[in-house]
């Protein structure tokens, strides 16, 4: 029998449901102080971590705590850089895919002929 969206064969023990991904709070937070349009769409701000997260190392914990108190300096301004770069690179990535960011082909076919055709009436 299959199951309908929600439902589950068993119930997770307590504490199970506190498992997360590190990197999840750190990508959300650089997208937020990087990109305005992410505060308005978020169909772009879930695309953008996405493709962030999956350019990061998995880091599943239970809580934060349990990750920076076992972290140097040095770790946490690398996690720091690793997440700032995959948030840039997947910006870049989603605009680059993302029409509405794209001039119209039919404009930028009309600035070509229309100046031709200036061109070729001038000589």
């Amino acid at each position: 029998m299959l199951l309908t969206p929600g439902q589950r064969r068993y119930e997770l023990p307590a504490g199970v449901d506190s498992i997360h991904n590190y990197y999840e709070h750190l990508v959300l937070e650089e997208i937020s102080e990087t990109s305005e349009r992410a505060h308005d769409d978020v169909d772009y701000l879930a695309d953008i971590a996405c493709v962030a997260l999956n350019h990061l190392p998995p880091r599943y914990i239970r809580h934060n705590v349990d990750m920076t108190f076992f972290m140097s300096r040095e770790d946490m301004n690398e996690i720091h850089s690793k997440v700032v770069k995959a948030v840039k690179d997947a910006i870049e990535y989603v605009n680059s895919r993302d029409p509405s960011e794209a001039a119209p082909p039919s404009e930028a076919g009309q600035d070509a002929s229309s100046e031709e055709a200036s061109s070729a009436t001038d000589a």
